[in-house]
């Protein structure tokens, strides 16, 4: 009988690991200087902190420091990277992909509004882009491709590598949204010109995100003021939870591999006992994913009453940022479920502090959950 909630939403966010809650405390009220502050000791030792992390940052992307700035989140760095290149061009053409994030999809979107064309990408059952409609869909005035690293709701990895080498070829900057992937699988600044992600989703604090930029690529700046980043990102540094990140980047360098190997092994468990449940379909379990994702369509059930019925499991059916919508989700429909499958379906996204008493425990609830909404 389950009685304490289990937490399956790390896809929306992690705890933070108390190794970074630790290494962030003294900054809060012991060394709380701005690291802009280049005149007296608490300033110095901001800056130092702030540095530290790049550092930290830089070694696990295997990226250059001087590389690396840091954001409130993958949002905001998302909107200085897209907005950042487009500044360049009174005009042009941007490639991404149907199943993005509402992220960068709306931001497109913004685009598209102010006189850039936009080209989405279809996606296949399997939830992967063809690479040569990719390179069909270049053209002369071709200024941007962004892909994410892996999808949110269903943990498909996109072939990162090939986009990359496709991308160098035509000469054209290539944007990764690494934000589910990052901590998680290994990731590598040399496949991008430009990426992104957020410390929540690894461990560390909210509020925090990287923006990596390869020094020959140069953004022109969206927000003013204060020239902090190199006037990448202006506006006082949030010294406590930079340092966060930079733990947790830390920790995930040393872990992440042991780690994705323990992940797969309750994600091999859950999907096996799920795939017993009559109407169960693992959606995007063909194509590689990350390790800690699943994401289920059970028929004839809907998605909304099987979480509502299951109030001590933390489950969502897709994107914590689109959550309130009532539209089925638009990367599921992209990848052609029908509107009563995608309705059907609910993401399970577990991680660092998951254990398989509760994975076993979660079976068991959504067994008993589907029986009771059959009848």
């Amino acid at each position: 009988m389950l009685t304490a909630p289990i937490y399956l939403d790390y896809n929306a966010t992690t705890p933070v690991d108390q190794r970074v809650v630790e290494k962030m405390l003294p900054y809060f009220n012991e060394k709380y200087g701005n690291a802009s502050s280049k005149t007296h000791v608490y300033g110095w030792q901001a800056e130092e902190a702030v540095e530290m992390a790049r550092e930290q940052v830089a070694q696990l992307i295997q990226a250059k420091s001087s590389e690396i700035y840091f954001t409130s989140g993958a949002t905001e760095a998302l909107n200085i990277a897209i907005r950042g290149i487009c500044k360049h061009y009174s005009g042009g053409h941007i490639i991404t992909v149907q199943t993005e994030h509402k992220a960068v999809l709306d931001v497109c979107e913004s685009l598209e509004k102010e006189g850039f064309e936009v080209t989405y990408l279809p996606v296949n059952q399997t939830g992967q882009i063809d690479l040569s409609a990719l390179e069909e869909a270049v053209r002369s005035d071709t200024i941007l491709i962004t892909v994410m690293h892996a999808n949110n709701e269903t943990g498909i990895i996109h072939p990162i590598e090939e986009i990359s080498e496709l991308a160098k070829k035509l000469q054209i900057p290539f944007l990764i949204d690494a934000s589910q992937a990052v901590g998680k699988i290994p990731v590598k600044s040399s496949n991008a010109d430009m990426m992104v992600f957020s410390g929540h989703k690894m461990y560390g604090p909210k509020g925090v995100g990287v923006l990596y930029v390869k020094n020959s690529i140069k953004l022109k700046p969206i927000l003013f003021g204060g020239g902090q980043e190199k006037g990448v990102r202006p506006g006082t540094l949030n010294v406590p939870a930079i340092v966060g990140i930079g733990e947790a980047c830390e920790i995930c360098m040393k872990e992440q591999a042991a780690e994705t190997v323990r992940l797969q092994k309750l994600r091999d468990y859950l999907e096996s006992k799920l795939l017993e449940i009559n109407g169960a379909f693992i959606n995007g379990s063909t194509s590689p994913r990350l390790p800690q994702t699943v994401n289920v369509s059970f028929a004839d059930i809907k998605g909304e009453l099987l979480l509502r019925s299951m109030p001590n499991l933390a489950l969502s059916q897709g994107s914590a940022c689109s959550s309130g919508h009532t539209k089925p989700s638009h990367v599921l429909k992209a990848m052609g479920l029908s509107d009563e499958l995608a309705f059907s379906s609910i993401r399970i996204s577990f991680g660092r502090f998951t254990q398989m008493d509760e994975m076993q425990n979660t079976v068991f609830a959504i067994q008993k959950a589907i029986e009771r909404l059959r009848k």
